[in-house]
């Protein structure tokens, strides 16, 4: 009497789930990438080779027409913008903003946000874009 077994191990591999597994991803990641903006703005940042580690709470950015933004809002005056900086960030010590100005903007310009900066006492990360 032979005794036969009634479950028989199947040595297939099916990869639908794996392929399941795959779309998922690739349909998260699409959609996740498309809602990323790093900067709305269109400035020419000028080249540098250095790159700091701090992530900074806000964004200031000058367009080579001079206008001033807080991320993406325009402020009007450098008196405006230092009140803007005050309602948004207050006085938290170790506040970093990142200060991204065209490469046509006068130094002079940029020299107001670094007083208003100092001022302040906000640590000012000039963005550069790489060599």
């Amino acid at each position: 009497m032979a005794i036969s077994q009634r479950n028989k191990i199947s040595v297939n591999f099916s990869s639908v789930g794996m392929t399941d597994v795959v779309f998922n991803l690739l349909i998260f990641f699409m959609l996740t990438s498309t809602l990323v903006h790093p900067t709305a703005l269109k400035l020419l940042l000028p080249r540098g080779d250095s790159q700091t580690s701090a992530k900074p709470q806000t964004t200031v950015s000058i367009t080579s027409d001079q206008r001033l933004y807080v991320e993406q809002q325009p402020v009007e005056t450098i008196e405006q913008l230092e009140a803007t900086l005050k309602t948004k960030l207050g006085s938290a010590p170790e506040t970093y903003i990142a200060l991204h100005a065209d490469k046509s903007v006068p130094f002079e310009r940029v020299v107001e946000v670094l007083n208003i900066a100092q001022k302040n006492n906000y640590k000012l990360i000039i963005a550069t874009s790489p060599k």
